[in-house]
């Protein structure tokens, strides 16, 4: 909540060098050597497949855009099945195009109405909607042949996951006409199967042609220089809504990741619960001597053992992709830390979820309390919890009022610092 602090710039061509990897060739890719231009605007009407049932071709509205890709929402259905396409997708048409081919358009899958009153509905929702025109449609580009991608290449990928975000990420296994797509600085959660010719991928360098905000790696990523180290500096807390500068629709979400490396394929895991946003300050490492000691002591209820990651033993992935997610990003924290080798401690976090269904109270403003993110988190305790508060004294008819309950001694509050 509150101004936030620029994000430093990510530079490909340092990265590469300072991993000592190559970017996979762009041949390698179903994507336009030039990315297309993005001419939609929110709230624009077009016809799209239903991701969760592509037979069906519904009536959509762009209620987000960055880059050259739109954010989707099927008309009839909820904000909860959003889902995000390019703008040279053969999966979105212009309006018209189903019924020149002799279909029918369909309610969504999950259509809030009763059947029955799908065609008053659709006739109600294009009376008078501003039709996205059929230039703003670009051809699709043709599939490559052969997957030429090799393991060890670096690309830039969508996080299926939180889709909105595009991060740095790294081929990590190749099998006929897949590609294991890992992370580079996260553990291997985020990881996930796609054909070669998968739109959710992209060249090194895509991000800053499109205008799309890149993610930066995660902590820990690998440095084959022996002598290289992650260098600290100030700690950031940075804000970004799904809107951009020009054109976009505001969706409120929350991302949070667990750093560490991606999993390689064909090796096991050790299980481990809960999430850790993307970048936590770590403020010790533990030598190999103390965390032998450590194994040897039984754990209290209550308390999380700090891990190493060298004591981890990546899992193997399944070769399906991940369903999509829809959870865009407000909230990533920036820190600096200082890594040296792999010695680096894991920090337990929370998530506050907030019940929207239940009585608002005398003192939040309803309207503002139905318009808040569905959680606050996954994140460290300290900045979920200043999250959750500053969200309800913004919700609030009288600010002054909600923060004075946060007062040391009044009605068993305490004070956020």
């Amino acid at each position: 909540m509150g101004r936030t602090a620029a994000k430093e710039q990510f530079n490909w061509d340092d990265y590469l060098k300072e991993t000592e990897s190559v970017a996979a060739p762009l041949h390698c890719f179903r994507q336009s050597r030039i990315p297309p231009t993005n001419d939609f605007k929110v709230g624009m009407k077009l016809e799209a497949h239903d991701p969760r049932n592509v037979t069906s071709v519904c009536i959509a509205t762009v209620i987000g855009i960055t880059g050259a890709r739109l954010r989707l929402r099927l008309d009839g259905s909820d904000n909860k099945n959003d889902f995000w396409r390019l703008v040279d997708s053969s999966d979105i048409q212009p309006i018209g195009t189903c019924e020149k081919k002799g279909g029918m358009l369909q309610p969504p899958l999950g259509f809030q109405m009763n059947a029955s009153s799908w065609p008053m509905f659709l006739l109600r929702t294009l009376n008078g909607a501003e039709m996205a025109p059929a230039a703003f449609f670009k051809k699709e580009p043709p599939k490559p042949v052969p997957n030429c991608f090799k393991v060890g290449m670096k690309l830039e990928a969508i996080d299926r996951k939180n889709p909105y975000l595009i991060c740095p990420a790294t081929i990590g296994d190749v099998k006929g006409d897949e590609v294991f797509v890992t992370f580079d600085g996260w553990r291997g959660a985020f990881d996930y199967w796609c054909r070669c010719d998968s739109r959710d991928i992209f060249p090194v360098g895509w991000c800053s042609l499109t205008g799309d905000a890149l993610q930066p790696p995660g902590n820990n990523v690998s440095i084959t220089k022996s002598s290289a180290k992650i260098q600290s500096s100030p700690s950031k807390v940075t804000r970004r809504s799904m809107q951009s500068p020009q054109k976009s629709a505001p969706v409120p979400a929350q991302r949070g990741r667990k750093p560490g490396r991606g999993k390689p394929p064909g090796q096991s895991a050790v299980p481990k619960k809960g999430r850790s946003p993307k970048n936590i300050p770590l403020t010790k490492s533990t030598s190999h001597t103390e965390n032998l000691k450590t194994r040897k002591k039984s754990l209290k209820p209550g308390k999380k053992k700090k891990i190493l990651p060298e004591q981890l033993t990546p899992a193997s992935p399944s070769p399906h992709s991940s369903p999509e997610g829809d959870n865009g990003t407000t909230q990533i924290l920036k820190d600096g830390i200082s890594l040296s080798g792999a010695a680096a401690s894991v920090i337990s976090t929370v998530c506050v979820y907030v019940n929207k269904h239940g009585n608002a109270g005398p003192h939040l403003d309803k309207k503002r309390f139905q318009q808040l993110p569905d959680h606050f988190g996954p994140g460290p305790v300290n900045v979920v919890l200043q999250q959750a508060v500053q969200a309800c004294v913004d919700c609030a008819y009288q600010s002054k009022t909600v923060f004075g309950f946060l007062r040391s001694g009044h009605h068993g509050g305490e004070m956020i610092t």
